[in-house]
């Protein structure tokens, strides 16, 4: 599509500068036969729309953009004034969209001193599993979900709390 608009704006670009040396009764002349022929395509098309590309359809609504609603009420076009203000609100909204579009999709990257905690804490208490290391964090005001904590340990290696600590009765009371 971007191809394409270029192209029309340089085809287009290229029939304005052949307007210039024209004087204004040549150009009212072919003003009024351009409408002419815009009244002999809509007979054939017999109530039927005119389907647009989107290209068409950007290089338009930013052609008659400037121009006030008066004159466009008094031009004659394959579409309603309204269609054309529509398609310039979705030219600024695509816009808008593109430009404000993270750079980096998905989920922001847990901060690395937030994981070396999560690891810390698994390491000196292997009892813990990541509800109770969650919990412990929010305690201390850490903002992580429980989630995240057990991505973190997954990522890690570490195995879940039972696997992780070693503490039975018969450890515990074997000399």
């Amino acid at each position: 599509m971007l191809l394409r608009l270029a192209y029309l704006g340089v085809t287009n670009a290229f029939a304005m500068l052949r307007l210039l040396p024209m004087r204004d009764r040549e150009k009212d002349v072919e003003i009024l036969a351009l409408r002419h022929q815009i009244g002999v395509l809509e007979r054939q098309l017999n109530g039927q729309q005119v389907r647009f590309h989107a290209s068409d359809r950007a290089f338009l609504a930013s052609l008659l953009r400037g121009l006030p609603r008066e004159v466009l009420r008094r031009m004659r076009l394959l579409v309603r004034l309204d269609t054309v203000l529509r398609w310039h609100r979705d030219v600024i909204a695509r816009r808008h969209a593109s430009q404000s579009r993270p750079k980096r999709g998905g989920r922001p990257r847990t901060v690395y001193s937030i994981r070396a905690l999560v690891l810390r804490l698994a390491r000196e208490d292997p009892s813990w599993g990541y509800r109770r290391l969650h919990g412990e964090l929010l305690v201390l005001g850490v903002k992580v979900a429980a989630s995240t904590v057990w991505e973190i340990l997954k990522e890690a290696d570490v195995d879940p709390a039972p696997e992780r600590a070693s503490s039975t009765w018969a450890d515990t009371c074997s000399p």
